[in-house]
């Protein structure tokens, strides 16, 4: 899923086409999917999907919530005209939830593996909150993957190579600390839930199944800074890395494990 913020980076990602995403479709759905089953059961008349992607998960929102007014917001009008093609019943709209600022109030707001890409949490959180009618649920689902050797090896490849000056700051840095988010949402919510999964997804094709998957997210901050040659050569040298960091079966298929931060608060 994507969204364009004031954050550079997350422009970058914003822009990979959705054909590269639902490549993984199946790994990337399940943790929405673990999300939405823990959302307790109240009625849910209004829902908002930030940061949709091409669908997926406000297919998985629409399913736990089939008599709700839907709505899917993403920065990519590539995603956004996917999404659409997939679900024309629901309304999509390009938007950036950087800035989003609608006078409504939702029964329910998920967003899956987007507000990673976002800054200023501490402000974030509590407005997304705000726009939660009484009882509603905020369901969050992000990547904490970045002590992963998948991401190491796209820092050290960046740092090492003639690309160094272009890619200095390129890529998330942020870790998240459950404690904080649990510590930010507490005054605001009767329940918050916050959990951390590491899933270890079967990758058929060895490294370079491995190198498909972060093109379509972490990777994304890097090739966009670079030309075609560049981007040729580091992902030949992160290719090269990752086939040592994440070493195959037998039968050539990849565990990639892959942490997540977990987050349902219902608003007082």
């Amino acid at each position: 899923m994507t969204n364009l913020s004031t954050d550079p980076h997350a422009k970058h990602y914003a822009q990979f086409a959705s054909a590269q995403y639902v490549q993984f479709e199946d790994e990337r759905t399940r943790p929405v999917r673990d999300l939405l089953a823990v959302v307790p059961p109240t009625p849910i008349r209004t829902a908002i999907d930030l940061g949709c992607g091409p669908g997926n998960s406000t297919e998985a929102l629409a399913a736990r919530a089939p008599a709700a007014t839907i709505r899917g917001l993403d920065t990519s009008a590539d995603m956004i005209e996917a999404a659409r093609k997939r679900l024309p019943r629901i309304r999509f709209d390009v938007a950036d939830i950087a800035t989003w600022d609608e006078p409504a109030s939702y029964d329910l707001i998920l967003s899956n593996a987007t507000l990673q890409w976002l800054p200023a949490h501490d402000t974030l959180f509590p407005k997304l909150v705000g726009k939660l009618a009484p009882g509603g649920h905020l369901a969050v689902q992000m990547p904490d993957n970045l002590d992963e050797p998948a991401h190491r090896l796209m820092r050290d490849i960046a740092a090492a190579g003639p690309w160094a000056d272009k890619l200095r700051g390129a890529g998330r840095t942020e870790r998240f600390d459950p404690r904080r988010y649990y510590a930010l949402l507490t005054p605001l919510c009767s329940r918050v839930d916050v959990w951390r999964t590491t899933y270890y997804h079967p990758l058929r094709g060895g490294a370079d199944a491995v190198v498909e998957w972060f093109k379509g997210s972490g990777l994304r901050p890097f090739l966009a800074a670079l030309n075609e040659g560049e981007r040729e050569a580091f992902l030949a040298q992160y290719r090269d890395a990752v086939a040592l960091g994440y070493p195959a079966q037998d039968d050539g298929t990849v565990l990639l494990p892959f942490p997540r931060l977990f987050i349902v608060a219902t608003r007082k």
